[in-house]
């Protein structure tokens, strides 16, 4: 995170307290159903059982109260169950659902206690679908497996990922989950951060009704925010460095794939004679109502958006990012995920037949997005191109809601931290910049108070800032 000024970290650490609540709740209509995911979510479960944190916290290990280990550190436990920083947030998931907040929740839906209703367990605690060993415990939340896949069974990666001479390739081929590749980590962690059609891994309309706060995430952000290892030559050496740019952008567009399926999906898209409302842009509908001759509107026109007005337009925060990097990383791919965005937009004010199949072509589109630049190496130039993308007027002009402004200031905030990260940009360097982005991040922090003028002028001066460090 480097030296990011207190406003900024604020902001961030409020989105991801949220998300330990906005760990997912699935929709009622499919509790229980444990059918394979499809396309929406192609982040597959471990085979293995899940052997539960006990099994990893000894103290040669991951259990040491000190980073001591000759080759990780071996304090990962400790730095999990933090209960001072959000590093911990995950080791306290499940806990949150005894809270007031948790159980008033769970009540005004009438699922009985919050702790034991399949609806909150699939995210708030380690949902184990392969099976559970006799040391695993629901009490331990979001343990070590919920990430890094189950650990058990007669071939799992338990005993042989500490063995002399096991390479990380051999430990995933047993079912360790890839976390060091952006595309795997995406999945991942878009199961409960964004939702999944997995049992209990989606957040309705009706659930956020009843309590829980929105959904919002941004992958490299909240993965430097939970990180509980050190990237040192050792790590570099059995896997590689993480470029952190690169996470961003995979991020980006695999939640547009995540998003355009899960609401293509005829189970989840729709709630009643209503779509489900949970895909749409929640500061569209809530806003002051004022009636008579002191009313004025409230729908802003977005050239992303080609709806009429007074029209629920779709949250399109990710969308929004993913195309000010296709404009540097894949300009070739660029112009064509435009048209797919408007063109699903669009057809939203159609009727669900043609909003589903352009979904799915926006989805493609996503996909073929994330694959390009998995395999991009974003350096110098493409990270300040990108900044410099995002605050254009092309790009700035759609930011007419508090979503895609939200994901705005995190995305500026991620480029410059990466840039800092590869050694582009000195720390002191940066230091002169965080001020800007500070205020930027103060332009969103009332959600309630979102002035689109006011945070386009701050976004400008963030960039600009950025811009001085070329």
């Amino acid at each position: 995170m480097g030296g990011k000024v207190s406003g900024g970290l604020t902001f961030v650490y409020g989105l991801l307290g949220a998300a330990v609540f906005a760990m997912g709740l699935l929709f009622l209509a499919v509790t229980g159903s444990a059918e394979r995911a499809d396309a929406s979510s192609s982040s597959s479960w471990s085979g293995n059982p899940h052997v539960g944190v006990a099994s990893c916290a000894g103290s040669t290990c991951h259990g040491r109260s000190e980073p001591t280990g000759a080759t990780v550190r071996q304090d990962e436990i400790l730095h999990w169950q933090s209960a001072s920083s959000e590093t911990g947030a995950h080791s306290r998931a499940f806990a949150v659902l005894a809270s007031a907040r948790g159980q008033a929740i769970a009540a005004k839906m009438g699922i009985g206690p919050a702790t034991s209703a399949g609806e909150c367990l699939g995210c708030h605690a380690d949902p184990a679908y392969p099976g559970k060993g006799p040391r695993w415990q629901v009490a331990d939340g979001v343990g070590c497996e919920s990430c890094h896949g189950g650990a058990g069974g007669s071939n799992g990666w338990l005993t042989t990922h500490y063995a002399v001479g096991q390479s990380h390739a051999a430990n995933v081929a047993r079912g360790l989950y890839p976390l060091d590749q952006p595309r795997a980590r995406a999945e991942k962690c878009l199961d409960c951060h964004f939702g999944s059609d997995k049992p209990g891994q989606f957040v309705s309309h009706r659930i956020m009704a009843a309590g829980h706060p929105r959904v919002a995430f941004e992958l490299d952000l909240f993965s430097a925010l939970q990180q509980h290892h050190d990237e040192d030559a050792d790590y570099v050496r059995r896997k590689h460095r993480t470029n952190n740019v690169q996470m961003w952008a995979v991020g980006q567009a695999v939640a547009v794939s995540r998003q355009t399926n899960l609401f293509a999906n005829p189970k989840l898209g729709t709630d009643g004679i209503f779509p489900e409302i949970y895909f749409f842009d929640c500061h569209s509908c809530h806003r002051q109502i004022v009636d008579g001759p002191n009313g004025k509107a409230n729908w802003v026109s977005n050239p992303g958006r080609p709806i009429p007005s007074g029209m629920p337009p779709f949250n399109d925060e990710n969308m929004i990012m993913l195309s000010a990097a296709a404009k540097v990383a894949a300009p070739g791919a660029s112009a064509r995920f435009d048209a797919d965005s408007k063109a699903f937009h669009a057809a939203l004010a159609r009727d669900r037949g043609s909003a589903v199949a352009a979904a799915r072509r926006l989805s493609a589109s996503a996909e073929g997005l994330a694959d390009s630049m998995a395999r991009t190496s974003f350096g110098r130039s493409e990270s300040f191109a990108i900044i410099d993308s995002i605050a254009s007027n092309t790009i700035t002009a759609r930011f007419t809601d508090y979503e895609g402004s939200a994901q705005a200031v995190m995305a500026i905030d991620t480029l410059l931290n990466g840039l800092v990260r590869q050694g582009h940009v000195s720390e002191d360097r940066a230091r002169n910049a965080r001020g800007a982005i500070d205020r930027a991040y103060k332009a969103v922090g009332n959600s309630n108070a979102y002035r689109p003028a006011e945070f386009r002028a701050a976004l400008g001066q963030a960039a600009a800032s950025i811009r001085a460090l070329k």
